[in-house]
């Protein structure tokens, strides 16, 4: 129920729960999509992935952008700062639409990624179930002053986290490709839009290269 319409003025009712049922939605509607594409389509549409998924990301950061209306400070400050890479993904995602195998803006959505998590961790355990037991005190400057710091300590980490899979990514690749490697073998990155028989054509070409070592 949206409306009461047992009260005159017909007003609306259980915003929080409707704010939460769009927002799933939406990202519901992205991952039907997903599956939509690879199943029922003869040729995978990569942009139509892209774009609903930009389009959930987008919703998610202007449904927490209104949520900051009529709150406390403390709740003001956590959803401003989550707002941030909420936004930052979907910029992102709509971006690769029409600029897409852009490794820098893959590094950008994967960091604003991580952070838009552990934020959201952090967020539940500040209102919710702080580690000393006592409630934040949103009333006191000095506490809320620390929540800024403490995002860009999640900037931090997940950077650091990044670099450190990247890091052991590319020494297993740099190790494995030193063993077996092909004369005038380069690395390219993996072709998008692609039909199923090219995308054959091409791993038929990696099984003879492989059998030719």
């Amino acid at each position: 129920m949206i409306v009461d319409w047992e009260d005159p003025r017909r007003p609306f009712v259980f915003y929080e729960n409707w704010d939460h049922v769009t927002m799933y939605g939406f990202f519901l509607l992205s991952g039907v999509v997903d599956i939509a594409s690879r199943a029922c389509q003869a040729r995978q549409t990569a942009k139509l992935e892209q774009a609903a998924e930009a389009l959930a990301f987008c919703v998610l950061a202007l449904l927490m952008a209104a949520h900051l209306e009529n709150r406390g400070a403390l709740e003001i400050r956590v959803h401003a700062l989550f707002v941030a890479p909420a936004f930052l993904v979907g910029l992102v995602l709509a971006i690769e639409v029409w600029v897409p195998d852009q490794p820098a803006l893959w590094v950008l959505k994967t960091w604003m990624g991580l952070v838009l998590s552990s934020w959201m961790v952090q967020l539940s355990v500040l209102m919710y179930a702080p580690p000393s037991g006592q409630p934040w005190r949103a009333e006191n400057p000095e506490d809320l002053a620390f929540l800024p710091i403490f995002f860009c300590w999640h900037l931090a980490l997940g950077a650091a986290l990044l670099a450190a899979v990247y890091g052991l990514c590319s020494l297993w690749h740099h190790r494995s490709s030193s063993r077996r490697e092909v004369p005038g073998a380069k690395y390219r990155p993996c072709p998008r839009g692609y039909s199923n028989e090219d995308l054959e054509k091409l791993g038929a070409e990696g099984v003879l290269r492989d059998e030719g070592v």
